[in-house]
């Protein structure tokens, strides 16, 4: 394609709303972390799994549908989660690092799923920017 000459309407999506097929067999929680598998399809956050693609907005239920038969509506932005204990709690030091995932609902210090970049921790839990950090791979 050739580079413009005139003005463009370039479509765009409002704020940081997704919309993604849901695999079968699955179920997303409201207030989750999800990710996509290989397939491109959304299924529930887990620390070995993929980066996190949104924050789920509504309950998804898949349970007997084929992979797509439902979509879940994510928003990708600023939300709190649980934080993770030991060795892998987030504390003060490590806001504007890296969140990796513990489970759909549960952040770390480490891992190789990536959550989002830590904004805030207060009341021991922390306050994550959904998928907004570029790391793959845990922290050193």
């Amino acid at each position: 394609m050739a580079a413009l000459s005139a003005d463009r309407n370039t479509p765009r999506r409002a704020g940081a709303l997704v919309s993604d097929p849901v695999a079968a067999a699955t179920v997303i929680f409201a207030g989750s972390l999800y990710a996509l598998n290989a397939a491109g399809n959304a299924v529930p956050a887990t620390a070995g799994g993929t980066r996190v693609r949104a924050v789920a907005e509504q309950r998804a239920d898949n349970t007997g549908g084929a992979i797509g038969a439902v979509r879940t509506e994510g928003a990708r932005g600023v939300y709190r989660f649980a934080n993770s204990t030991g060795a892998a709690e987030l504390k003060r030091p490590d806001i504007g690092g890296v969140a990796f995932v513990a489970d759909d609902q549960t952040v770390s210090k480490t891992g190789t799923a990536v959550a989002g970049t830590v904004v805030d921790i207060d009341d021991g839990e922390v306050w994550v920017d959904v998928g907004t950090a570029s790391v793959t791979t845990a922290a050193p």
